[in-house]
């Protein structure tokens, strides 16, 4: 499994040292990730790579913004292919993707 990657003094940074405000962005990126990620296999099982795409770059933004590098990649790698119309990794990233979101869920 890919590394998790976390900076969390980034996401902090990001927060403005703001330990409560962190904790509300961490709920919502947990419960937007969870709705893309789901976003991302309902696409795959109907082969629509754009789709795929559109909801990994969510993804990837999401997780830039809090300094979730592991997440950041995989759903950029994702979104890449999407874009290509290549889904023949698809259910791979995707497992990982849901891999790293679980163990960064772990951590909060």
């Amino acid at each position: 499994m890919a590394d998790l990657e976390w900076d969390r003094d980034f996401a902090l940074e990001q927060s403005g040292d703001d330990e409560e405000m962190l904790a509300e962005l961490l709920v919502l990126f947990r419960d937007s990730s969870a709705s893309d990620l789901a976003r991302i296999n309902d696409a795959l099982a109907a082969e629509k790579a754009v789709a795929v795409a559109d909801a990994a770059h969510s993804i990837k933004g999401a997780s830039a913004s809090l300094g979730v590098e592991g997440v950041r990649k995989i759903a950029a790698e994702l979104e890449k292919k999407g874009r290509a119309g290549d889904l023949s990794q698809g259910r791979e990233l995707a497992a990982q993707l849901a891999d790293l979101l679980a163990a960064f869920a772990e951590r909060q």
